[in-house]
């Protein structure tokens, strides 16, 4: 199913490029700014069978993308900045602001040098247990199973499964298959508890994917010294807030804050959701993250910034750079709004 989604959303793309319909709906819908998020930046690595694609780019296309927005005259803002014009609604230019979710090494190694070239600052929302080096990365531990084993044999919750895992074919839709079912459970716990049963019956050591993977508290610290770099809040768990009750939602969305703030000794005002799509970020959290001082919060909704948003800054959407896309004929598209409108019934904000 993800497979095909990923070949209609490419066809699409390529429809409005080939079309020159993006440059139709370029003046309706590129609004007054973008966000663009990324998770990792890193080079490409030759492994058939790579689930987790999406979630990286290469060195190479970040620069792509970078020498892109420069050539259109769009102003690359700091999230600071990016509020400043929302509520003086100064949208006499146009604005590109980068994010960066959970906090990974591969930021500072890879995506910080390119950043540097093209005199970029950028956002890096850091979830506490990241840093902690005792996160559940679960997505990169699932991976790690189906890509060790020829067969899945395993109960997630009430459903049964056996899958043959033998081909690159087999073990993406069997990652799909148990992704989804994860992501589908009531709570992040729950999840939990099944990765730990996974990576015990197929020998996965997930203790270790936290502290490979991401920045420890020590490195940010170095890290965020950089002029470039604005620091962010992911919550403490990297957890579904809306699977949380109130009162959990706001520990994880304060507490976050409170020991970024401690250990960085600067104030954290910028947020983004963990999943960040409707199931997991919706009006409570946007009224909650709002009363709890945050000036900008983010979503994984995809979409334009436009002057509406200004009354909406905890539920901002974004544009996700894709891993599955990294071509530069897609980028013209994506900075018209031409996709995000399509995808979105031609409207400008959702905030439901």
């Amino acid at each position: 199913m993800k497979q095909l989604r990923n070949t209609v959303i490419g066809a699409g793309l390529d429809v409005l490029y080939f079309s020159g319909a993006h440059h139709l709906l370029r003046p309706i819908f590129s609004g007054v700014g973008t966000i663009f998020m990324l998770h990792h930046v890193r080079p490409h690595r030759n492994v058939s069978f790579q689930p987790n694609h999406h979630l990286e780019v290469t060195p190479e296309f970040l620069r792509t993308v970078l020498a892109h927005v420069r050539s259109r005259g769009i102003d690359i803002v700091t999230a600071n900045e990016m509020h400043r014009r929302l509520t003086q609604r100064d949208f006499s230019r146009r604005f590109a602001c980068f994010t960066f979710d959970d906090g990974y090494r591969d930021n500072r190694d890879f995506a910080l040098p390119a950043m540097r070239e093209y005199d970029a600052p950028f956002t890096v929302y850091v979830a506490n247990d990241f840093a902690n080096g005792n996160g559940r990365l679960w997505w990169v531990a699932l991976e790690r199973i189906i890509a060790s084993t020829e067969q899945i044999d395993s109960k997630i919750d009430d459903t049964t499964l056996r899958l043959e895992t033998r081909t690159v074919e087999q073990k993406q839709r069997a990652f799909s298959r148990i992704h989804d079912l994860l992501r589908g459970l009531p709570d992040d716990r729950d999840i939990a508890r099944e990765l730990d049963g996974l990576c015990a019956r197929y020998h996965i050591d997930q203790s270790v994917i936290s502290p490979e993977l991401c920045l420890s508290w020590e490195e940010l610290k170095s890290f965020a010294a950089d002029p470039l770099v604005t620091i962010g809040a992911h919550t403490v768990s990297h957890c579904n807030l809306a699977k949380r009750s109130e009162e959990q939602a706001l520990q994880e969305i304060t507490f976050s804050r409170t020991r970024i703030e401690a250990i960085l000794q600067r104030p954290i005002v910028h947020l983004a959701y963990p999943y960040g799509d409707r199931t997991a970020a919706g009006p409570r959290e946007f009224a909650m993250t709002k009363a709890a001082g945050f000036h900008t919060a983010v979503t994984t909704r995809p979409g334009m910034i436009f002057s509406e948003n200004a009354e909406h800054p905890t539920a901002l959407p974004r544009i996700s750079l894709n891993g599955n896309y990294q071509t530069a004929r897609v980028l013209p598209v994506l900075t018209s709004g031409a996709a995000t409108a399509m995808w979105n019934g031609f409207r400008r904000v959702d905030v439901t």
